[in-house]
């Protein structure tokens, strides 16, 4: 069974940054769209970024937009996630995941819509 492997997570200081890296555990994987999401104790899993690999389309969450940034590598058949400018609500744990069929634009932020999912990296930011 594939599962995204994610990394990069950490203690940090307000207004610092984070890059959160994820890739699949099996190398020949291959996905159409991979995202992030990130949940917070008591509250729902909630969309943070995502990118399509088909066309390189990016989405952000309304909670990160201006501040993230997602990006991919070909090669590695990775993403990472930069947010800059961290707040304590930003604390929470960063899930990666990936959806193998073909992605709708209106389905990118929903979490029923990922088939595999990694086991989280935890992020904390202190204030």
């Amino acid at each position: 069974q594939v599962q995204m492997v994610e990394s990069g997570g950490g203690l940090v200081q307000t207004g610092g940054s984070l890059r959160l890296s994820c890739a699949a555990s099996e190398r020949t994987f291959s996905s159409n769209c991979m995202g992030w999401f990130r949940q917070a104790p008591g509250k729902e899993r909630e969309f943070v970024a995502a990118i399509r690999w088909s066309d390189g389309n990016t989405y952000y969450g309304d909670s990160v937009k201006g501040r993230s940034a997602i990006s991919r590598d070909n090669a590695q058949n990775s993403i990472y996630l930069q947010i800059y400018s961290l707040k304590p609500e930003d604390t929470a744990v960063y899930y990666c995941a990936a959806r193998v069929r073909n992605t709708p634009a209106a389905a990118v932020t929903n979490t029923r819509a990922y088939e595999y999912w990694g086991q989280g990296t935890q992020v904390t930011v202190s204030s």
